[in-house]
């Protein structure tokens, strides 16, 4: 996934010793926010893999605001928790404005609710980098639209497609829809077993 993310995000290879150090000492907040306006579209996992790739991966300490009151990535870290993860419960506007104050040094990233514009628009506001985790076909088109429309101005964004299949003429046609439209698909997450059973399983590599 890492790979695929904006160049503000690791990499894989000779340069990712650099960007571990170059995260670590940035005096700007890395924020970066999971937002769908709909839910089931692998949102939660996509912030859990996240965080845990940010911190195992590259040692960057990191802490993983849960804004949705489901409390599902809390959930998840109580029962597998991830080293240098911080976890931080943050259900209302109110406190996820808070837990999203800067602090030098560490990642932030955050699993958003569905269907709680208020909450999203204070994630996505406060953002450096937005992941919209979408699936192929359906109602999703305009859920992920939707999502795309609240993002500021500016912010780098761009898809995650999850629970993909992309040897389908399907996955491959809405990857190309979307890049026609001009919003970059930055990875697709497979359909795996380990994968859709969270935190009964763990983190599928």
């Amino acid at each position: 996934m890492a790979s695929a993310l904006p160049a503000t995000n690791p990499t894989y290879g000779a340069g990712r010793s650099r960007e571990r150090r170059d995260l670590q000492r940035a005096p700007s907040k890395l924020v970066i926010v999971a937002a769908s306006a709909k839910g089931g579209v692998g949102k939660t996992t996509t912030a859990v893999y996240l965080a845990a790739l940010l911190a195992t991966e590259l040692a960057v300490p990191v802490s993983l605001v849960d804004a949705d009151a489901q409390a599902s990535a809390s959930e998840w870290l109580e029962l597998r928790p991830v080293k240098g993860v911080t976890l931080v419960e943050a259900p209302s506007e109110r406190l996820v404005t808070r837990a999203l104050a800067p602090t030098p040094g560490l990642a932030i990233v955050v699993d958003t609710p569905p269907g709680s514009e208020r909450i999203i628009r204070a994630c996505l506001n406060a953002a450096t980098v937005v992941v919209i985790p979408t699936r192929v076909g359906g109602v999703e088109i305009s859920r992920a639209q939707a999502t795309l429309g609240l993002v500021p101005e500016g912010v780098p964004v761009g898809l995650v497609i999850t629970a993909a299949r992309s040897w389908t003429k399907d996955h491959r046609d809405a990857v190309t829809a979307w890049t026609d439209a001009g919003v970059p698909v930055w990875t697709s997450i497979p359909e795996r077993v380990a994968i859709a059973a969270g935190p009964d399983a763990p983190l599928s590599t």
